[in-house]
């Protein structure tokens, strides 16, 4: 998740520095946030993931409805 996340920003600086220019490319900077913004919704996830398991082991998510408002509450 760390190097995930180090990606990510390395994403990020690199839509900074697109900006920096004098005259940006418009569709790069916003090809650069989305493709940053799917990465971000990857990872989030990947961590939704763990809590579901973690509740799951933990036999606090009986049943589907449990699932249900565990992902509602962090999606």
């Amino acid at each position: 998740m760390k190097a995930r996340l180090a990606r990510i920003e390395g994403q990020l600086r690199g839509v900074q520095r697109l900006i920096d220019v004098d005259e940006p490319d418009c569709e790069m900077v916003v090809q650069q946030m989305a493709a940053a913004r799917k990465a971000m919704d990857k990872a989030a996830h990947t961590m939704l993931a763990c809590i579901i398991e973690a509740h799951i082991r933990a036999g606090e998510a009986d049943d589907l409805a449990d699932l249900g408002a565990l992902i509602s509450k962090y999606a």
